[in-house]
């Protein structure tokens, strides 16, 4: 009797999960009435991405970055498709460099406006300058887009510039450095130049100027420049040792104020020896402090402070005498290559001021040979690196391992060791032997016994 109530019961629940699956008929009209997805259809933003996202990537935009650009910047859905891929293909037209597109489109996306680019298209040639270079075109699109600004408004600008007497290769180089020119005034631009002329700048170095220091354009002449020249005045520079300077190096313009005074404060307290003094202040106190601002911004660039720049300097004064390639060189090897932070040149200056062929490159393909092999039995920091000397150095990690002393160079065995003298010079400086009388060697005995 249980047997058959529980087959009835299992019965039941097999028709009722049938009927609950099985989807009852509907009329035509039903049918149609129900609603289509809108993530499947043809122009879905589901589709309209996957659609810009594959747009994009063809014109070299990079994948990883896709997702969070197109997140960013959604109005892009809004765009016509076709419009889009030939606003993308004037923007190749200009013979910009990939990398500077794709910067300049996540910098600036609504740069890729069919109908901006579509004036621009004509406009580059109209600008009238000869050879104009990539970065000319990315700027003045990017500064043209920002301020609603027409390939005439630019091409009045290079006209004033060229009336004023600026070269081609200024022009380019003022619109490089500094687009913002192209809203500046024609007496805006006579006052910098007469500010020059004032000073003492003969009117054939007026070019030079403007080419290398772009941003003197942007620099009031009350606020800024006439303070700075004030300064230096104050630090005990005659005129005649300020221009000088200025025409030699323009980029001294450019220092904030009090900036050379916190220069030469670091240069009055150097503690090194006097050959590295004498080369520091070679060209004089003045030049020495613009070197002092060259070097601090290159470590600021970098990652470090302006406090943790001056105490490098201060403790590792070598690094003034160094060329700025040779300093950036030596970073990007600390950085890149040794993985080490560059917070790290606070505790090691030292980094800085040694030799990176000899003594930098060599030490590290040696430390790098034996922790691949395992010959380390503890880490090796950057002051370890660098700290010891080299036989010391020699002594530690690479006599003891014949194999690292051709990665090292330094006191090998291949190396052959040139002699400082001739052979047997010592014959020839060996003091003359004069014969002993008998009266010296009385004298001498006389003199013993007296002791």
């Amino acid at each position: 009797m249980a047997i058959r109530v529980l087959a009835r019961h299992a019965v039941h629940n097999l028709k009722s999960i049938v009927a609950f699956q099985t989807p009852k008929p509907q009329s035509l009209s039903t049918v149609n009435q129900i609603p289509v997805s809108r993530d499947i259809s043809p122009q879905s933003p589901f589709r309209k991405q996957i659609s810009l996202f594959n747009l994009f990537q063809r014109h070299g935009f990079p994948p990883s970055q896709l997702h969070g650009f197109l997140k960013k910047n959604q109005f892009f859905q809004n765009y016509n498709l076709p419009e889009l891929e030939k606003s993308l293909g004037i923007l190749f037209s200009f013979q910009i460099p990939q990398k500077f597109i794709l910067s300049l489109i996540s910098d600036c996306p609504r740069l890729l406006e069919f109908e901006f680019l579509k004036k621009w298209e004509m406009g580059i040639a109209k600008l009238g300058v000869s050879g104009v270079s990539p970065l000319v075109i990315r700027n003045v699109l990017e500064f043209s887009r920002r301020f609603e600004l027409n390939p005439d408004d630019v091409s009045r600008c290079v006209k004033v510039l060229k009336g004023l007497g600026f070269s081609d290769g200024t022009v380019d180089r003022i619109l490089e450095e500094f687009p913002r020119v192209i809203m500046s005034n024609e007496s805006e631009i006579q006052r910098k130049i007469q500010f020059l002329l004032g000073i003492g700048i003969p009117e054939s170095g007026i070019d030079g100027i403007f080419h290398s220091l772009p941003g003197i354009l942007g620099l009031g002449i009350e606020d800024r420049l006439e303070p700075l020249l004030d300064e230096f005045g104050k630090l005990g520079f005659s005129e005649d040792v300020v221009r000088r300077e200025i025409y030699r190096e323009p980029r001294m313009l450019g220092m904030e104020l009090g900036e050379m005074s916190r220069c030469l404060e670091l240069l009055g307290t150097l503690k090194c020896r006097v050959p590295i003094k004498e080369k520091i202040f070679r060209e004089g106190a003045l030049r020495a402090g613009f070197e002092v601002k060259l070097r601090v911004d290159c470590l600021c660039r970098y990652g470090l402070i302006r406090r943790e720049a001056f105490e490098v300097l201060w403790k590792e004064p070598r690094v003034i005498i160094y060329e700025i390639e040779d300093i950036e060189e030596k970073i990007e090897f600390l950085v890149h290559r040794m993985r080490y932070n560059v917070g790290c040149l606070i505790e090691v200056p030292e980094y800085l001021g040694v030799n990176f062929d000899k003594q930098i490159v060599s030490r590290w393909n040696v430390i790098e040979y034996l922790r691949s092999k395992g010959g380390l039995g503890c880490k090796v920091g950057l002051k370890g690196l660098i700290k010891p000397s080299r036989l010391r150095f020699y002594n530690l990690y690479v006599k003891p391992y014949p194999e690292c002393e051709k990665l090292f160079g330094r006191f090998s065995r291949d190396v052959e060791v040139r002699n400082r003298h001739p052979v047997g010079l010592w014959k020839l400086m060996k003091p003359q032997k004069h014969p002993e009388s008998k009266d010296d060697v009385k004298n001498m005995k006389c003199f013993v016994e007296s002791l």
